[in-house]
């Protein structure tokens, strides 16, 4: 199912679709190594790359997807999404952050605003999140947004070039 992605509003961001006219802001985190370094993309080398994959989100299936627009200057600085895992009836998600916006709590409200918008839309009442065991302040992140620690994973990158030992998260809203 696609879903339509509205605009929501936080305290401190705007989350917006992405578009194509996004590409350059967009450039700036993915092409940053600090940034993408436990991401499953690999790093964007070229502009190009990146206005692929902006091309390509129009396709998405059961997922929003948000760019994080900073209310206080109108900077893009992120993105992030929320997929239902139908096999699962789970919803999971991710986010990305240019690096001079990091520890300053964007993250962990753009995410609050994405879990709250499909507990509203779709009665959401699971959520499953996973970071890089070396990247634990992603970890702090998940568990601001309610998420426990359940098991030891891992992942591997779209290009199967690099697998991560990976930590996941659970939330079940549903249990007594």
């Amino acid at each position: 199912m696609k879903f339509e992605i509205p605009t929501i509003e936080t305290e401190r961001l705007i989350l917006r679709p992405l578009t194509i006219e996004d590409a350059e802001d967009v450039f700036a985190w993915t092409s940053d190594e600090r940034v993408s370094k436990y991401m499953i993309y690999t790093t964007h080398s070229d502009i190009s790359v990146t206005k692929a994959w902006l091309e390509s989100t129009t396709d998405l299936e059961n997922e929003y997807l948000w760019g994080f627009v900073r209310k206080s200057d109108g900077e893009l600085i992120g993105s992030g999404s929320i997929r239902l895992r139908t096999e699962e009836n789970r919803w999971s998600f991710g986010y990305n952050l240019r690096y001079d916006c990091w520890n300053m709590g964007y993250t962990t409200e753009a995410v609050h605003a994405m879990m709250d918008y499909v507990r509203e839309k779709h009665g959401a009442k699971r959520f499953i999140a996973e970071h890089a065991a070396d990247n634990p302040a992603s970890g702090r992140v998940i568990e601001k947004c309610g998420l426990r620690y359940v098991r030891d994973g891992e992942y591997t990158s779209f290009d199967g070039k690099r697998t991560f030992k990976a930590k996941i998260y659970e939330l079940d809203e549903g249990e007594e």
